[in-house]
């Protein structure tokens, strides 16, 4: 017989197994999982001048006081291989070179988060992906100081979230 098991818990499982994330990632810590419809995961990470500028804590505290929960978060240096898988849509653009460079320049700060609307909220905490469009309150209004360096990158989507994460970029 096979046993059912909820998104979230094969999420967990599968960062786990990829190296992401502490087991308590996996589930709740009752045995309980969060039906989809109540909450959800997104993948925040902040980019190298966000962690060289010791910003790590202000974006981390702005998600707590709104209300959700770090499930998982480290801290490495990416390697070029995960940069082109975690960027495979944007590999050909005249930018990327660039890009990767910056992406390779210092650590990033890989985070994932849970609460409601994770995805969406998230996104718009961060702000628009070009700083000069990000409105003040948000991360990249209030701490961007140049176009290619964002500070930050939010998954668009549940599916991306959970694909970005077990990457482990």
């Amino acid at each position: 017989m096979v046993k059912s098991i909820s998104f979230l818990t094969l999420f967990g499982l599968l960062a786990t197994v990829m190296g992401f994330a502490p087991k308590a990632f996996v589930g709740r810590s009752n045995g309980s999982t969060l039906s989809m419809s109540a909450s959800e995961r997104t993948y925040i990470m902040i980019k190298p001048d966000g962690v060289q500028r010791g910003l790590v804590g202000n974006i981390v505290s702005r998600f707590e006081t709104k209300g959700y929960k770090l499930v998982a978060m480290k801290t490495k240096q990416a390697d070029a291989d995960l940069l082109e898988q975690h960027y495979i849509d944007l590999v050909e653009k005249p930018f990327f070179p660039k890009l990767k460079e910056y992406m390779l320049s210092g650590p990033v700060c890989c985070m994932v988060w849970e609460g409601k609307e994770a995805v969406s909220t998230g996104r718009k905490m961060l702000g628009a992906t070009n700083p000069l469009e990000s409105a003040p309150g948000t991360i990249r209004g209030d701490f961007c100081i140049e176009v290619g360096r964002n500070i930050c990158h939010g998954s668009d989507s549940v599916e991306n979230a959970e694909k970005v994460s077990s990457l482990g970029v």
